[in-house]
């Protein structure tokens, strides 16, 4: 079940709201949690066992390690089981079949792997549980005895199939208690219709030109056209998953819980640092927590931490999925990255704000070209035609049809990719109070109908992130 879909619109969020409303305080959690599982299992019925697993298995190491806090020894060994427990849920379903297609491929071997499909979230709720034990081990948090509470954190429905990944400090007291309110409630339904809208007006239709471009062959590519591929696919990235994150953060603010925001206008940014601040937060706050800053962070001298660096950037590729092109993904920008704090940073300052925006662009755009094929030839000739390298030369006459068919979204999306039109709306509303409370909910309400006649109407309706 997803989302944008209206069995969950119009049939199961009424539902759970309506019973989770109406249920006494004490019984709202196992409530959330019964919906939760529903959800899941909707789609993924059969490793809906495999959550269950891993949130007992979590739970029960949370306990463990405060038992035998005393015994350091007892405790890091409780620890380490849980991490290789982790470890080797998610390696043997997402990377098992990547190790073994290279051990055949450089030994010439013919070991064959489990073809079992990736359960959905699975990189998600992982990274939840084994941030719990690590923060119960280090003191940070006190363990979850309530297990009804915990298996809460864990499936909670609204960011449980794609996150953002919330780490359990962050929505501990949330879930002894939690307010609910109909401000609350209202504000939490405004951020999930401009989620949804996001997504169904804006992503799909840039993924319907980015999927045309894609599978262009590359003997009738052309410059321009590749140039409009990636930028719809640029945008389409940045709205579906920013659109999940605020669908995913106002369903959990109408249920009574406030998660940190996952994305803050990356596309302004004006170096490959701050866009990776600004960008998918919750995973980068993951990494460097439990890994970047574990490995000495930046404080073992500049060769150990360019060297954590690459380790980190590595990993975050790795995590998107098991194929090479993400590994290079996660280099490319890693490389970048380190070439920022060893001394671009330093030359950016002196080039005119406008320079630096396009660098970043022209880095993201490539980035994101590497992180769509999953075939590394294919990806050096759509580079190529980015470039002046195109078989078709500069246009053509689809690429010019494609300007002509979607210049008006292309330029709109990018609009909306920065803060202008938030910013033009908040002081609208100040200035005019009578307008916030008419006009404005009229707005949602239009973003809400029309996303609901797109959903009824388009076949075109994926969630890029549903595959890590």
């Amino acid at each position: 079940m997803v989302f944008s879909s209206l069995i969950f619109l119009f049939q199961f969020l009424p539902m759970v709201l309506l019973v989770y409303y109406i249920s006494p305080k004490r019984l709202r959690n196992a409530v959330l949690l019964a919906a939760s599982l529903v959800f899941y299992a909707w789609g993924e019925p059969l490793y809906i066992l495999l959550m269950v697993f891993s949130t007992v298995f979590d739970y029960a190491n949370g306990l463990l390690i405060e038992r035998f806090r005393p015994r350091r020894r007892v405790a890091k060994t409780v620890l380490l089981i849980s991490l290789a427990g982790n470890l080797g849920i998610l390696g043997f379903y997402k990377y098992a079949g990547f190790v073994i297609d290279n051990l055949n491929g450089l030994f010439q071997l013919h070991l064959q792997a489990a073809d079992l499909p990736l359960p959905i979230g699975l990189s998600f709720y992982t990274f939840q549980t084994m941030s719990y034990v690590i923060d119960v081990y280090r003191g940070k948090v006190q363990p979850q005895r309530n297990l009804i509470a915990f298996g809460t954190y864990v499936t909670m429905f609204p960011q449980l199939v794609a996150g953002p990944i919330v780490k359990y400090g962050d929505i501990a007291r949330q879930l002894v208690s939690r307010n609910l309110t109909l401000k609350r409630f209202g504000k939490g339904a405004e951020l999930f219709i401009r989620g949804l809208a996001k997504k169904m007006l804006l992503a799909n239709n840039l993924g319907l030109l980015w999927t045309s471009v894609k599978t262009t062959p590359a003997e009738e590519m052309s410059m321009l056209g590749a140039w409009l591929g990636i930028a719809a696919f640029t945008l389409q990235i940045y709205f579906d998953f920013s659109g999940y994150s605020d669908m995913a953060r106002g369903l959990a603010k109408m249920l009574g819980f406030n998660m940190k925001i996952n994305f803050n206008y990356p596309y302004i940014s004006r170096s490959v640092t701050e866009f990776w601040r600004r960008w998918h937060i919750s995973l980068g706050s993951w990494f460097r927590e439990y890994v970047y800053i574990p490995l000495g962070g930046n404080r073992t001298g500049i060769g150990k931490q360019l060297r954590n660096l690459l380790i980190v950037w590595f990993m975050t590729g790795l995590w998107h999925g098991a194929s090479w092109n993400f590994i290079a993904w996660g280099l490319f920008f890693g490389g970048l990255v380190t070439l920022e704090k060893l001394f671009l940073l330093k030359w950016l300052k002196y080039v005119p704000r406008l320079g630096q925006h396009i660098y970043l662009l022209l880095a993201v755009a490539i980035g994101w070209v590497l992180f769509e094929f999953e075939q590394m030839d294919m990806a050096w000739i759509f580079v190529k035609s980015m470039f002046g390298g195109a078989a078709n030369g500069w246009a053509n006459f689809q690429a010019l049809y494609d300007l002509s068919a979607y210049a008006l979204i292309l330029a709109l999306s990018a609009l909306c990719a920065t803060p202008l039109p938030r910013l033009w709306l908040l002081r609208w509303t100040f200035r005019r109070r009578l307008v916030s409370v008419t006009v404005l909910p009229l707005l949602y309400l239009v973003a809400l109908i029309l996303s609901t006649a797109y959903l009824v109407a388009q076949t075109y309706n994926p969630f890029l992130y549903f595959r890590f």
